[in-house]
């Protein structure tokens, strides 16, 4: 019996540590996904659906009134300018001017009678001129036939008028009986015709259309709805290709040309209309034809691309675990280190107390870094006073040192700023310093910035003033403000070399653009400059993982071209590099688990961790 138990207990013991070795050891090894680099092009676009239409197209309708009485151009019909290519009945515009000639030739007569009546009033007048001048009639009679003559002059204007009246008339219906014949303005192709043959066609209020007619299909455009959030990556003269349903397997190519300023809001989605000039040589393009559009805004050729899953990969400690790796120490650096940034300011200085640097090196921290500035107050000109190690200074303390030019030194590189003196001093401090001077401090300053403009050589004013009058962005700014408070040079070269790199697009540029020679609004904007960022690739070499950090540029969301990083070795066409990693726990299904053990319908327990977000890939 007891052998039996001793039995027992020792199989026990076997199995149990068989089984712990196995769940410790034996389970499934991790799958590492991973894809390679390549070279190819790359580019990034935005996608658009847009409608195709003529340049130019012209409504050709009628001026005047009546039944169509010919068609002499149909669809599709190419035709010429001045062709005729219809024709509306004239009987009534012939009626209406035969009744306008005999008005005529009445206006005429009745001038005709009137100036014969008025020769006679002149005749009657004379004679009682002569009759008067003997004593022969009474005044009466000379009055009278002196008003006759006038009045018969007036009747003869206003005859003459109504003459004018009727031949005007007379004009206005041989000029409508002309727009009877409805002629081709351009050379063009008829690409809709209006009416039959037969028709009547009303012109009171708004003239008919009787035709649309395209100038030339060779060259057409694109009117595309380009969204509220895209549409300030839009410049003139950006690429384009686009599909049409009828040539699924054909690519157009097109240009930017306009970006309309005309908003369409539809279910509370704003668009522009962007105008993209098409040749069409082969005439397989027609108007109306809805285009898919992809405008590239920028293009790589032939770089070094990353796929863009590979940049969205971040492993976990799981991953790491499974791999039997440790941590690496840059996995441990980012956000919410801020207070071993903070440790940097523990230093006492030589001349000023550790004042604000803790708090300086704390930002720093939060961005990520763990290396605390070394600088001191005693490199950055002085403080208000020592201060114990490893104790911030109070806020009225860290502002003195502020004004004093001591905070900066410490969170930028020692040429970034110049400073000098003690807070308060005409000769140093920041921008904060400034306001809290004296009268004679501000007095001093304004005559030492009055001094240096006068030694200014012409060129060096020039752009003084080019940065005042324009901001010279955020950097130009600052650095104009800064030269006007602390009266050192240095800080002046420090705003100029800021302003330099807010043109080139470091920092964020407030310069407006230049209006000079530019005749639309779509010639302000200047070129785009293609981005750039930073990201981190992930080799799998020797079953261990392995960072490698680059810089990064044009991204179409499926490939990221590759501007720097790592050795020239490691980053090769041909690197693979990791999407994903399939730690195993996932694979195995969980005792009175029904379906698979991935099903999203099924609850999960635990926590099983995969990759961070990638792609797929080749698994290991």
């Amino acid at each position: 019996m007891k052998k039996l138990i001793v039995t027992l207990i020792v199989l026990a013991v076997i199995g149990g540590g068989t089984a712990a070795y196995y769940m410790r050891k034996g389970g499934p090894e991790p799958t590492v996904s991973t894809m390679a680099l390549s070279r190819g092009d790359v580019a990034e676009t935005v996608q658009a659906t847009g409608t195709l239409g003529a340049v130019k197209t012209v409504n050709v309708g009628t001026q005047v009134s009546g039944v169509v009485q010919a068609l002499y151009a149909d669809f599709n019909h190419i035709v010429k300018k001045g062709q005729v290519i219809a024709r509306l009945d004239p009987s009534l515009i012939q009626t209406a001017i035969e009744q306008r000639e005999a008005s005529v030739t009445r206006a005429e007569a009745d001038l005709d009678r009137l100036r014969v009546s008025l020769a006679d009033a002149d005749r009657k007048l004379e004679q009682a001129k002569k009759m008067w001048d003997k004593q022969l009639i009474p005044k009466d009679q000379l009055d009278t036939a002196e008003l006759n003559v006038k009045t018969m002059q007036s009747q003869i204007k206003s005859s003459e008028a109504g003459l004018v009246q009727a031949k005007a008339d007379l004009n206005s219906q041989k000029v409508n009986l002309d727009h009877t014949v409805i002629t081709a303005p351009i050379d063009g192709i008829v690409i809709q015709r209006s009416v039959d043959e037969g028709q009547t066609v009303q012109s009171s209020m708004n003239a008919p259309t009787l035709y649309i007619i395209a100038e030339d299909l060779t060259k057409m455009q694109v009117l595309a709805n380009i969204d509220e959030a895209e549409v300030g990556r839009m410049r003139q003269g950006q690429a384009v290709t686009f599909r049409v349903d009828a040539y699924p397997t054909d690519t157009f190519y097109g240009t930017v040309s306009q970006v309309r300023l005309q908003p369409t809001t539809v279910q509370n989605v704003v668009t522009y209309s962007t105008v993209i000039d098409v040749p069409n040589p082969d005439l397989k393009l027609k108007p109306g034809m809805t285009a898919s559009v992809n405008i590239e805004i920028a293009r790589r050729n032939n770089v070094l691309r990353a796929p863009a899953a590979a940049l969205r990969f971040r492993p976990t400690n799981d991953m790491f675990a499974a791999l039997k790796q440790e941590v690496p120490p840059e996995m441990n650096r980012g956000p919410g280190r801020a207070a071993q940034g903070g440790q940097g300011g523990q230093g006492q200085g030589a001349q000023g107390g550790q004042g604000a640097q803790g708090t300086r090196g704390g930002f720093n921290g939060a961005s990520g870094s763990t290396a605390a500035p070394q600088a001191t107050d005693a490199q950055s000109g002085g403080g208000r006073g020592a201060a114990p190690q490893g104790q911030r200074r109070p806020a009225a303390a860290a502002g003195s040192e502020r004004q004093g030019g001591g905070d900066t030194q410490g969170s930028r590189p020692s040429g970034d700023r110049a400073a000098g003196g003690s807070a308060g001093s005409p000769q140093g401090g920041g921008r904060g310093g400034f306001e809290n001077l004296t009268p004679e401090e501000r007095e001093a300053r304004r005559k030492q910035m009055e001094q240096r403009l006068a030694n200014m050589s012409p060129e060096e004013r020039q752009r003084w003033d080019a940065r005042m009058r324009e901001g010279g962005g955020r950097g130009g700014r600052n650095g104009s403000r800064d030269g006007s408070q602390d009266g050192g040079s240095a800080r002046q070269g420090d705003g100029q070399a800021r302003s330099e790199r807010g043109n080139r697009g470091d920092q964020p540029s407030t310069a407006r653009p230049s209006t000079a020679g530019a005749t639309t609004i779509d010639a302000l904007f200047a070129p785009l400059r293609p981005a750039e960022g930073r990201g981190r690739l992930w080799v799998f070499a020797n079953k261990q993982l392995r960072s490698v950090n680059v810089r990064t540029g044009v991204t179409d969301g499926t490939w990221t071209e590759i501007l720097e990083g790592g050795d020239a070795s490691e980053l090769q066409p041909g690197t693979e590099v990791v999407t994903n990693v399939v730690t195993g726990l996932e694979q195995q299904a969980r005792p009175g688990q029904q379906g698979p053990a991935n099903s999203p319908l099924m609850p999960q327990r635990g926590n099983p961790r995969g990759g961070g977000p990638g792609g797929g890939g080749r698994g290991r």
